[in-house]
C-alpha cells in the first residue's frame, strides 16, 4: 500500500551465523531473535548491494523467502474507483530475475498484503483497496504455485503470518491498528481456520509506524513487523519525514517487546520499509532486504554487524 500500508514478509533463516545466504539450511530462530534484540538506534546499517528487479513490479506489498527464492506480492491497479485491479504473486531469484508468477483474488478483492512462509505454504491476504473492507485469505504451494482459499473475513487484512507449531494465525488490519488472531488446525495436509468469524481482536499499542509486512521467527513466539509513517508540520513547506521501523511482537500476548528504527532516506525517495522486507542471519549479524520502489524496483540489501547472540 502507499499510505497506510502494511508490512509483509515470511521468514526462512539460515541455520548458523556462518551459513552462507541461500544455502537452504534449516532455520535458527533463536539466533535471529537474539540478534534482533541487539538492534538499537545506534547500530550501523551498511548497504552492501542493490539488485535491479528485471520485471515490472507494479506496487509491491510483501516479501518472503523459500530457500534461495524470493516471493513478492504486488497490486496492479487498473481503475481504483471502479474497484478493478490484479493481485500478483511473483517468484524471483535473489538477484531479481522473474521465475514464475500467479494471480490471486476476485473482483474488488485484488489487493495483496504482507505475506509469510510457514515452512510449507505461503499465506497471502487479499483485500478490497480500502480500509474496513473485506478480505480473502489464501495459502500458496511454493513448488506448484497452486492456491487454496482458506477463509473470508469482514475487514481489510494487510499482513498475515502463520505459526504452525503454535496453531496460531496472526494478521494486522489496514493501518495495523488492530491485531487479529485465529486458531488453526491441520487436516489432510492443509491448514484450516475452524472459526474465521470470531478471532481474538487486540488493539495495537504501538503507533509510531503502520506495519507493512510481517515475518515470523521460526520456533519462537515472535513476529517481526516492518512499517513506516510520514511526519510533517502543518502549513510548513518542509518535506515530511518518512520514518521506518521494525517491531518484534509476541504473538500470544500481541504486544510489542522490542523496536528498532531503520535509516532515513531523502524526502524524494520512499522509506526503506515502504512495504516488502525480509531479514535473515548473516555471518556477523543480520541481513535485511527491502523493495521500496514501485514499477521499476530494486532489492536493497543491508547488513548490520552484531554480536553472536
Amino acid at each position: 500500500m502507499n499510505h497506510w500500508p502494511f508490512c509483509a514478509l515470511g521468514l526462512c533463516l539460515m541455520a548458523t551465523a556462518a551459513v552462507a545466504e541461500g544455502s537452504g539450511a534449516s532455520p535458527d530462530g533463536a539466533a535471529l531473535e537474539a540478534r534482533f534484540r541487539q538492534m538499537t538506534k545506534d547500530v550501523a546499517w551498511r548497504e552492501v548491494d542493490t539488485r535491479e528487479i528485471g520485471f515490472p513490479t507494479f506496487h509491491p506489498q510483501g516479501m518472503t523467502a523459500v530457500g534461495d527464492r524470493f516471493f513478492l506480492s504486488s497490486v496492479e491497479v487498473v481503475d481504483r474507483k471502479a474497484d478493478k485491479g490484479v493481485g500478483h504473486l511473483f517468484e524471483m531469484s535473489r538477484q531479481g530475475a522473474l521465475l514464475r508468477e500467479t494471480t490471486l483474488g476476485e473482483g474488488a478483492v485484488y489487493h495483496p498484503g504482507g505475506i509469510d512462509f510457514d515452512g510449507k505454504r505461503i499465506w497471502v491476504p487479499m483485500a478490497e483497496y480500502r480500509p474496513d473492507s473485506a478480505s480473502i485469505v489464501y495459502t500458496v504451494d511454493p513448488e506448484t504455485l497452486q492456491s487454496r482459499e482458506v477463509f473470508r473475513f469482514k475487514d481489510h487484512l494487510g499482513a498475515i503470518s502463520h505459526f504452525p507449531d503454535k496453531n496460531i494465525l496472526v494478521a494486522a488490519s489496514w493501518g495495523s491498528r488492530r491485531f487479529y488472531r485465529w486458531k488453526t488446525v491441520e487436516s489432510g495436509g492443509e491448514w484450516t481456520v475452524p472459526d474465521p468469524e470470531h478471532p481474538d481482536r487486540v488493539p495495537n499499542g504501538s503507533h509510531y509506524v503502520d506495519y507493512q509486512d510481517v515475518q515470523r521467527i521460526p520456533g519462537t513466539p515472535w513476529l517481526l513487523c516492518s512499517g513506516l509513517q510520514s511526519y510533517s508540520v502543518e502549513q510548513s513547506r518542509v518535506a515530511a519525514m518518512k520514518l521506518g521501523g521494525i517491531d518484534m511482537v509476541h504473538v500470544e500476548q500481541l504486544l510489542v517487546h522490542h523496536q528498532t528504527p531503520v535509516p532515513l532516506r531523502p524526502a524524494v525517495g520512499p522509506a526503506w520499509t515502504q512495504n516488502p522486507f525480509y531479514v535473515e542471519l548473516s555471518e556477523s549479524g543480520l541481513r535485511f532486504f527491502f523493495v521500496p520502489e514501485d514499477g521499476k524496483s530494486s532489492i536493497h540489501v543491508f547488513e548490520v554487524e552484531l554480536g553472536k547472540g
